[in-house]
């Protein structure tokens, strides 16, 4: 598929304080030369980083972007969600990325959605149609799932409650994104899911995050981040071809578009982008 038909985007999280907003608007205009479909923010569960998400969300649509904010069900009310959402509404917000998110340390009152096949549920019936709502899929399962078929029904519930399309949380075996997209097909699921790109950078962190969140991160992968920890251009570049080979077999396979965990940096995103072939408008 050539990748002119490829649809791009980009995820960011809410900058804590004046110089990380400053420094987010700095990236998110080097990567707009990319001319991404949209750009996501992510959001804290529990309050976290709500405000947060939704000041960078509107220097981010002041600046020209297509933004997409992340909403998460836990711990958050009805009432909380209908005024958050006419907020963005009147920002001019088309689309929301919908997500149960992950309870804050000793949190017991999951509030009036536990699940996000609830949350898109209530989206639809208050708002109809003014929105294009994303979820999550997990092509290794998420690690709460009893089973994996398990994880797949509740990822068809989601789809079922009216998601327009799913973003996956990142991998680095694309056989396990394919099967999963088989698994769904053939449960009668039809919309377009995103695969989600994470750039490798940092060892710890990755293999940190990646037990966490139950990615799978391959033990030859492993064993040469290891070895290159103490070796940052080594690892960097081993990081690079790793995710360029998976994005460019992503796109042999005809995907609809790459979903880039960009983590509020330029690069190493920009250049995973221009080796896949896409050119920034600039040049």
């Amino acid at each position: 598929m050539a990748v002119s038909e490829v649809e791009l985007s980009f995820e960011f999280f809410p900058p804590r304080a004046d110089k990380g907003a400053a420094a987010l608007l700095r990236v998110n205009a080097e990567l707009a030369a990319f001319e991404p479909e949209f750009v996501s923010v992510t959001f804290g569960a529990g309050g976290s980083t709500q405000q947060g998400t939704y000041e960078a969300v509107k220097s981010m649509i002041e600046a020209g972007s297509v933004v997409a904010p992340h909403l998460t069900c836990i711990g958050t009310s009805e009432q909380y969600v209908s005024e958050i959402i006419e907020s963005y509404l009147d920002l001019g917000v088309q689309r929301l990325v919908v997500l149960r998110g992950d309870p804050p340390g000793g949190m017991v009152d999951r509030g009036d959605f536990p699940y996000a096949s609830e949350l898109v549920a209530f989206i639809r019936a208050e708002f109809g149609d003014q929105l294009h709502l994303e979820v999550a899929a997990y092509p290794d399962f998420h690690p709460e799932a009893r089973n994996p078929q398990a994880d797949l029904e509740n990822f068809k519930r989601k789809i079922d409650a009216g998601a327009n399309s799913a973003l996956t949380q990142y991998f680095f075996n694309a056989d396990s994104y394919f099967a999963f997209l088989d698994d769904v097909t053939r449960m009668g699921v039809e919309v377009p899911i995103i695969p989600g790109i994470m750039p490798i950078t940092n060892y710890a962190t990755l293999s940190r995050f990646s037990d966490a969140c139950g990615a799978e991160l391959p033990r030859w992968i492993r064993a040469r981040l290891a070895q290159y920890q103490d070796d940052p251009q080594s690892l960097r570049e081993f990081g690079l071809d790793v995710v360029t080979h998976l994005c460019l077999d992503l796109l042999d396979n005809g995907v609809p578009g790459l979903h880039f965990y960009a983590l509020n940096k330029t690069e190493p995103v920009a250049e995973l982008c221009r080796r896949i072939g896409f050119t920034p408008a600039s040049q």
